[in-house]
C-alpha cells in the first residue's frame, strides 16, 4: 500500500530560533495520530536540533541534499555519514534548483541516490520540466530521461527506500500551480514508466509526492487524483498552520 505523505521542503530558510519556533507550532497543532507521514527539511546547520525536538512524535526531519561521495576533499559539502551520524535518515534528492543553480546532472543523481541507498537512506526524488519544455510538448519525454538515467538502474529492493516527487518548474514560487488534472496526468504517466520498467509492484507501492505550489485551498483537490500520493511543500511550509492544514487535508480524503 502507497503511503501518505507531506514534506515540507524550508529550503534557505529559518536560523536556529525560527527553526524550533515553527517546529513548536507544528507539534503544538498537529493530530496525536495520523495517516499522514509528516516530513520536514530544515537546513542542514539546523538538522540535529529539529531531530532531538521532534523526538518520538512521529515527524521524520530530511536533509536537502548531500554529497554523492562518502568522504574527502570536498570542502562545504555534507556526506551520508554526517547525516546517519545525527539520526538523519531521509534526503531530497534532484530538486529543480539544484539541477538549476549547482549543475546537478542525472548522472551526479545516479551516484547521489547510490550512495544514499547503500547507506539505508530513504530518497524523495525530484524531477520536472521547465516551462519551456511544457509548452514544446517535451514534458512527458524530459521526466522519463530523468528518471531513467538516476533511477532504472537500482534493483527491485532499493525501490522500497524511493518516494518520487513531480515538481512541474513552472509552478515553484511562482504562485502558478498544475491543474490537478495536469498532475494526475503526469503521475500517472510516471506510474504507467515504473509498471513498465520496475514491474507492477513498485508502480503500486511507490509514493509519487507533488510538489508545485500546494497550499492549503488547493491541496484537497490535488491530494483527491487517484496517482497523486501527498506533496512537496514549499512556501507553505514555512507557516505551521499553512503546513498543518495541508496535512489534513491529506489526512481527511
Amino acid at each position: 500500500m502507497r503511503k501518505k505523505i507531506v514534506a515540507g521542503n524550508w529550503k534557505m530558510n529559518n536560523d536556529i530560533v525560527q527553526s524550533k519556533a515553527l517546529i513548536e507550532g507544528i507539534l503544538s497543532k498537529k493530530p496525536e495520530t495520523t495517516a499522514t507521514k509528516i516530513v520536514i527539511a530544515p537546513g542542514f546547520v539546523n538538522l540535529q536540533a529539529a531531530v532531538e525536538q521532534t523526538r518520538d512524535t512521529g515527524i521524520i526531519v530530511a536533509a536537502q541534499n548531500m554529497h554523492q561521495a562518502e568522504s574527502g576533499a570536498f570542502t562545504g559539502e555534507v556526506s551520508v555519514g554526517m547525516l546517519k551520524g545525527i539520526n538523519v535518515n531521509t534526503v531530497i534528492l534532484g530538486h529543480s534548483e539544484r539541477r538549476q543553480y549547482f549543475g546537478e546532472t542525472n548522472s551526479i543523481l545516479a551516484e547521489k541516490v547510490n550512495t544514499a541507498l547503500k547507506h539505508n537512506l530513504t530518497v524523495i526524488f525530484c524531477f520536472g520540466e521547465e516551462l519551456a519544455e511544457r509548452q514544446s510538448a517535451k514534458h512527458f519525454d524530459v521526466v522519463e530521461t530523468q528518471l531513467r538515467e538516476a533511477l532504472f538502474h537500482l534493483s527491485e529492493s532499493d525501490w522500497s527506500n524511493i518516494v518520487l516527487a513531480y515538481e512541474p518548474v513552472w509552478a515553484i514560487g511562482t504562485g502558478e500551480t498544475a491543474t490537478p488534472e495536469q498532475a494526475q496526468e503526469m503521475h500517472a504517466f510516471v506510474r504507467a514508466l515504473l509498471r513498465n520498467n520496475v514491474g507492477e509492484t513498485i508502480a503500486g507501492q511507490t509514493s509519487i509526492l507533488y510538489g508545485g505550489s500546494v497550499k492549503a485551498d488547493n491541496a484537497r483537490e490535488i491530494f483527491g487524483k487517484p496517482d497523486v500520493d501527498g506533496g512537496l511543500i514549499g512556501g507553505a511550509s514555512l507557516k505551521a498552520d499553512d503546513f498543518l492544514a495541508i496535512v489534513n487535508a491529506m489526512e481527511n480524503l
